[in-house]
């Protein structure tokens, strides 16, 4: 249950991402069409942050010491961009155009995504 309500709150930030954030756009033919293509990035999203970010704080973590975390923020969104370039692969309509459009889209993500989280009570993520 606490997988899926995850998944849900990564789905409607990415689709927040996609309304605030110039250059990070999701399409589809229909409502239906657009909100699975959301799930499904927010699948992506989900792995490649759960697989590769432990990885890459290991291996940069003296990069994350000497900017005091900012380099934590390029990561973001290195990730961003390589979570279209997957969607990209698997031609989902989900584009994300350029460096910075993936910055500041990582940043709303995060900040959307934390918002949700504090609005939902502890025990509907299982706590």
């Amino acid at each position: 249950m606490g997988f899926l309500i995850r998944l849900a709150i990564t789905a409607v930030a990415l689709w927040i991402t996609t309304l605030v954030v110039p250059g990070v756009e999701v399409g589809g033919r229909t409502g239906a069409n657009t909100a699975l293509t959301l799930v499904v990035v927010a699948v992506i999203f989900g792995l490649v942050n759960a697989v590769l970010k432990p990885v890459i704080k290991v291996v940069g973590c003296i990069f994350y010491l000497l900017t005091l975390g900012l380099f934590a923020l390029v990561v973001n969104a290195l990730l961003f961009l390589l979570t279209d370039w997957i969607a990209r692969s698997l031609d989902l309509p989900f584009r994300v155009h350029g460096f910075w459009a993936a910055f500041w889209g990582a940043i709303v993500m995060s900040v959307v995504t934390w918002l949700i989280s504090v609005v939902l009570p502890d025990r509907l993520e299982g706590r």
